[in-house]
């Protein structure tokens, strides 16, 4: 397990993978989260209990009482839609890291501002599910879910005083940095 995963605990990052992995053989769960048009739809779905009780008590630990449930119903609906998680990149390096014979990032320049720029929780949501599709369905989940997080966090509450702490800023770092220079 990595440090890079500030919002993620230990116990928390084994159990996203644990849970992830047993998808594969509950195939009922994935099928319903993976419907839901939003978290809200994934409150009402046994499917988002059944990822409550694989995760620890007060998941995720490092949000406020009354964003849990919320956040955690994203995290559950957007790993749903992840084939594979086992790619070492960050998600928004991976968002500039050109797939298998490919010469262009998966996704542009402009739809990664938006998705930086998600004015809503819905429209956060659903561009991630574009960008999980972009990348094929394979996405390292640690740092999705720990990204989710993140958003939300700030979402929610005041930017971080520091711009180096704050999620749009690691993720132009990984994507920019990513991305294939242009040849002139």
């Amino acid at each position: 397990m990595s440090e890079d995963y500030y919002f993620l605990n230990t116990a928390e990052q084994h159990a996203l993978q644990s849970w992830h992995i047993g998808l594969d053989d509950n195939r009922g769960d994935r099928a319903r989260l993976r419907r839901a048009e939003s978290p809200e739809d994934i409150l009402l779905t046994d499917a988002f209990f059944h990822f409550l009780a694989k995760m620890p008590e007060m998941f995720p630990q490092k949000l406020p009482q009354d964003q849990k449930l919320y956040v955690s119903a994203a995290i559950a609906g957007l790993l749903s839609q992840v084939k594979k998680g086992d790619t070492p990149f960050s998600f928004a390096k991976q968002l500039a890291t050109p797939m298998k014979d490919k010469s262009k990032a998966p996704m542009s320049e402009l739809r990664f501002q938006q998705l930086q720029k998600s004015p809503t929780t819905d429209d956060f949501y659903r561009r991630i599910i574009r960008a999980i599709k972009l990348l094929g369905s394979n996405v390292n989940i640690l740092s999705l879910a720990n990204d989710i997080i993140h958003w939300h966090k700030e979402f929610e509450h005041q930017l971080d005083r520091h711009p180096s702490n704050r999620l749009a800023v690691r993720w132009a770092t990984d994507y920019f940095t990513a991305l294939p220079k242009k040849s002139d």
